[in-house]
């Protein structure tokens, strides 16, 4: 039986590419029969009577379809089959009930400090009733049902080949996307211009937030690894879409802060000790910081009024000497902190600290440091044992200019 309907796959597969509509048409009907189970190929069934003109057949199988894989758990991918419905029949009422209906029965999660995933990977949540419950979405999770509807009537199909690149590292885009199917690579460019993969994002997973909030360049590429198809939403469409629902647009920033600290709080061993509590406040009170290259951060001789944390880029430090001449510190990186003299001593900076290339940083204000960090006698210790390095760094080095002086 597996063999069988495995040759009928691939005869399926070939028909389909060759334009031979009808005939791979039956084979997929019969690998329907066969697998009921097999909803990749049921919806081939659907695609396929779509290309053939017959429109409530393909409206029929699309939502059956998108039930089963709602029930499943893929919500993304039910609401991507509505979506191709709604293409062929704008305004169709069965289909924007089925949606409200998705959103009624996906449960409210509560505030996370880390996302829960897109998708669960089943769908097996019942209420007390018996009743199904669809999966969590975190990044719906807090819109009304109005919000959520418009939300998904913007959202746009977008196919990708496998290698295709979706973002590309460096360039500025605005546009969110969420996988409906596939994977995909997020690849980074390293010192050495080498590139090297920092993650494997698959069906349900966000990614390109931070371009809906800010200017920034994309941190990283996204490079298909598979054939993928996502959701896309720009910047356009959500500044129109919170002009009617002012929620879309806390939602949105709110699931980026969220994300952002995570992926902070996994990398930098001195926020590591912050308690749940405060990481839940620092995702309220950090700053999007996006400077270019040349800009200075911090003034030496000049009080700053903020810590920074370096998450993209490079960062020159230079101590100007008496007489005027310059010496450079070692250059602060990716994931590096700055700032904490100010914040935490009252000392005016002790070296100028500007971006070496365009910067990315997370900029938290000195009220919010005394109020979140400095209660934290880990964290404190810490930064403490960092500002004392430094200042005697810069000791050592006016200690060495004034020898060589005399």
């Amino acid at each position: 039986m597996v063999e069988t309907v495995r040759e009928h796959k691939d005869n399926a597969a070939q028909l389909f590419a060759s334009g031979q509509w009808e005939a791979a048409l039956a084979e997929y009907r019969y690998i329907a029969r066969a697998v009921p189970e097999d909803l990749a190929s049921r919806q081939k069934v659907a695609e396929l009577l779509q290309r053939l003109g017959r429109k409530q057949e393909a409206i029929e199988t699309y939502t059956d379809v998108a039930k089963a894989w709602a029930r499943q758990g893929w919500l993304l991918r039910a609401i991507a089959l509505c979506k191709v419905i709604l293409q062929l029949e704008p305004g169709h009422g069965p289909t924007q009930r089925l949606l409200a209906d998705f959103y009624a029965g996906h449960a409210q999660p509560q505030p996370r400090l880390t996302p829960a995933p897109a998708v669960s990977p089943s769908f097996g949540e019942s209420s007390g009733e018996g009743d199904e419950v669809l999966p969590r979405i975190p990044l719906f999770s807090k819109l009304s049902p109005e919000a959520f509807l418009s939300v998904v009537e913007e959202l746009e199909l977008k196919p990708f080949a496998p290698g295709s690149t979706i973002v590309t590292e460096g360039e500025t885009s605005h546009s969110l996307f969420a996988i409906v199917e596939g994977r995909v690579d997020v690849v980074v460019r390293g010192g050495g211009g080498q590139s090297r993969k920092v993650a494997c994002l698959g069906e349900g997973d966000f990614f390109g937030e931070v371009a809906l909030l800010s200017d920034a360049p994309r941190l990283a590429s996204v490079v298909a690894t598979t054939r993928t198809v996502v959701f896309e939403l720009t910047r356009e469409q959500v500044e129109r879409l919170a002009e009617l629902h002012p929620s879309v647009e806390q939602m949105l920033r709110s699931f980026y802060q969220v994300r952002l600290l995570a992926n902070i709080l996994r990398g930098n061993p001195l926020l590591f000790s912050l308690t749940p509590l405060q990481r839940e406040a620092m995702t309220k009170a950090v700053q999007f910081h996006a400077v270019p290259a040349g800009e200075r951060l911090l003034v030496q001789g000049q009080p700053g009024d903020a810590l920074y944390l370096l998450l993209r880029g490079q960062c020159r430090v230079v101590h100007r000497r008496p007489d005027g001449h310059e010496n450079e510190h070692p250059s602060l990186r990716e994931g590096d902190m700055f700032g904490e003299l100010s914040v935490l001593l009252g000392l005016p900076a002790t070296a100028s600290v500007i971006a070496d290339t365009p910067c990315t940083l997370l900029r938290l204000a000195r009220a919010d440091v005394e109020r979140l960090i400095v209660m934290n006698t880990g964290l404190r210790e810490a930064l403490f044992r960092l500002s004392s390095e430094r200042l005697q760094r810069t000791a050592q080095l006016v200690s060495g200019y004034e020898s060589s002086a005399a």
